[in-house]
């Protein structure tokens, strides 16, 4: 089953390409995590699937449809794409009711999502006032208000401190093992690697990788010892596998066991030897370091 279904999708702005020939499936009861680096197309691909922004080309549907097909949108799916792209004025109560009455949900759901999303005790306040991380709370009340089958968030930890994170990385969870498809855009590699389960990555407008994320990790990285040494050149020459660099011996391929024990009938001594495990951070960084619209 596909919840979201990207075909040849295209974008272009003048002679700018956004999004190039862009196809991909996200399903239900995982969370989809959609990475790529600044200007790589992930706010662009969104807009487009919520009919925000025409395609140049292909199709964007939401369960079979395009979503300005369906009667009630947001009781099919909640977004969250700018936090702060609200009227300042209104509390958040009114905002959140002002939605509700627009796609047919009841106002009891308004207090319900006020509750879940820890706003409840300042929802007569002006949204103007809010700070970052209570504007993204609102944006994630919003998207849940019409209890919808699939959830889509651009960057939603931007402004949440270390609780916050912990929340929203918690709420997806439970969204997705509840069957529902949660697609979510994050720069955080450290969040992404304890939250999503698959993953498309996008550079530059095109696919870069359409996988699990142990796929993702292990196409990209594998394991390795790093070992220093006052006399790691002789350490070099004695283990014989290794990548020598000017103050460290990259070593796959051979356990911290067995170098421990190669070097200590040597009398090598040794100042580190750790087991340095692949990461999303590293794979991500290597696989779209040629995609990269500004480095430094």
């Amino acid at each position: 089953m596909t919840a979201i279904r990207a075909t040849n999708l295209s974008k272009r702005y003048g002679a700018t390409v956004a999004v190039a020939d862009l196809s991909f499936d996200v399903g239900p009861g995982q969370v989809t995590g959609f990475l790529g680096p600044n200007g790589a197309g992930k706010s662009t691909t969104m807009r487009m699937i919520l009919g925000l922004d025409h395609p140049s080309g292909g199709t964007a549907l939401v369960d079979g449809r395009p979503y300005g097909d369906w009667k009630h949108p947001l009781r099919k799916i909640g977004a969250l794409l700018d936090a702060k792209a609200v009227h300042g004025g209104r509390n958040a109560r009114n905002h959140l009711l002002a939605i509700a009455q627009s796609n047919g949900i009841p106002a009891a759901r308004v207090e319900e999502v006020l509750e879940l999303v820890g706003l409840a005790s300042v929802a007569r306040r002006r949204i103007g006032g809010f700070s970052l991380g209570m504007s993204q709370r609102l944006g994630i009340a919003a998207a849940l208000l019409g209890d919808p089958e699939i959830l889509l968030f651009d960057e939603p930890v931007n402004g949440l401190d270390p609780e916050g994170i912990l929340w929203i990385r918690t709420l997806m969870r439970k969204l997705a093992a509840e069957g529902r498809t949660v697609f979510v855009s994050s720069h955080l590699m450290s969040e992404m690697a304890q939250t999503a389960d698959h993953l498309v990555v996008i550079g530059k407008g095109t696919m870069i990788a359409d996988t699990s994320v142990e796929e993702f990790i292990g196409r990209s990285s594998q394991a390795y010892v790093r070992v220093r040494s006052p006399r790691l050149a002789e350490v070099a020459e004695l283990v014989k596998v290794g990548e020598l660099h000017p103050d460290h011996l990259r070593v796959t391929g051979v356990t911290p066991l067995e170098i421990g024990t190669i070097t200590a009938r040597a009398g090598l001594p040794l100042e580190e030897l750790t087991l340095v495990q692949p990461s999303l951070e590293a794979a991500y960084m290597e696989l779209t370091k040629d995609s990269l619209e500004f480095s430094s």
